[in-house]
């Protein structure tokens, strides 16, 4: 199994990338990682990731699950065509898609999230956002529905890892 997270060049949030990666890893599925760049980047507490792949060299079907890492920087992705387009390809070929903190705004924006529930950090914006795309809000720390998995933030990223994973390997 193979999973692809997306981080914003500079300011994602460190622990919603760090702890779903290692506990992935850990159970066996292994792991790339996507932005804007293949220079490093630099999550908002100061942690640095170097990208394997740019966005537009992504290939939607060569992973079982597509993660989206929220954090300061992450809406800026969502003006991106090529983010836009993995997310929706992704969503139009049935693949589990996740996103946590922020970035469930992003895959309401790209118009997956119609008819879905889901979480995300509480802001006017992200509520909104969800409202518009069709979402219905759950004020939880990680929701599932279907094959799409959305957490609320920091604190949740270790749930979020560990529904990645109970998703990916059907437990």
């Amino acid at each position: 199994m193979k999973a692809l997270f997306i981080i914003a060049p500079k300011e994602f949030r460190d622990e919603e990338y760090f702890e779903p990666k290692e506990i992935l890893e850990k159970a066996g599925i292994e792991v790339e990682t996507a932005s804007t760049t293949t220079k490093e980047c630099i999550g908002k507490l100061g942690g640095k990731v170097t990208p394997d792949l740019t966005l537009s060299e992504v290939v939607e079907i060569d992973y079982d699950i597509i993660i989206v890492v929220g954090g300061p920087g992450a809406p800026a992705l969502g003006g991106l065509p090529e983010f836009n387009t993995i997310i929706k390809t992704a969503d139009s070929n049935e693949q589990k898609i996740a996103a946590i903190c922020i970035a469930p705004m992003l895959l309401a924006y790209a118009g997956i999230l119609a008819g879905k529930k889901a979480t995300v950090f509480s802001t006017p914006e992200s509520l909104k956002a969800l409202k518009h795309g069709g979402a219905t809000y759950v004020k939880e720390d990680v929701v599932v529905d279907g094959r799409i998995i959305t957490a609320n933030g920091p604190s949740a990223a270790k749930k979020f890892g560990e529904a990645i994973v109970k998703l990916l390997k059907g437990k």
